[in-house]
């Protein structure tokens, strides 16, 4: 078990100091912005969706260890993805994260990592900001920006 933790924070840190996707998306029509006011985390989600998929996707924004790599790790799993699918991937995040008993998730890859963060309720917030971020961009669609705060 010791070595699993390990190799999960060996993660974490990866995508924290070299957040792959930090930037915005080229040719985004859909961003979000997202705060963190207890942790102090913000960021911005840019996409780019084109017939239902999420072709592009991206962050910019600063924050702690946990929420840049939560952030990196969403770009790479939602990438490619249908509209469809990147909110299926974000409710059974949440779920990993928020509940003691979340269930059948099916294959989360390397967001995996994130389990561990359910045992330390306030970094929770950390782990989700950028999905629920994500989330709201999604929703929004082409309107424009909009923000949202774990407040």
């Amino acid at each position: 078990m010791s070595d699993l933790r390990e190799l999960y924070q060996e993660v974490i840190l990866d995508h924290s100091r070299q957040p792959r996707n930090f930037g915005a998306a080229a040719e985004a029509n859909r961003g979000a912005r997202g705060d963190n006011p207890l942790c102090g985390d913000q960021l911005r989600v840019s996409l780019r969706v084109r017939g239902g998929m999420v072709e592009d996707v991206a962050f910019e924004g600063s924050g702690c260890a946990i929420s840049m790599a939560s952030a990196s790790l969403m770009t790479q799993a939602v990438k490619g993805h249908t509209v469809a699918e990147a909110e299926e991937l974000f409710e059974r995040f949440h779920r990993l994260l928020t509940e003691e008993e979340p269930g059948e998730l099916g294959d989360l890859g390397k967001l995996e990592v994130f389990s561990g963060v359910r045992e330390f309720p306030i970094r929770v917030k950390c782990a989700t900001l950028a999905w629920h971020t994500l989330h709201a961009a999604l929703a929004r669609g082409d309107d424009g920006e909009v923000e949202v705060s774990t407040e």
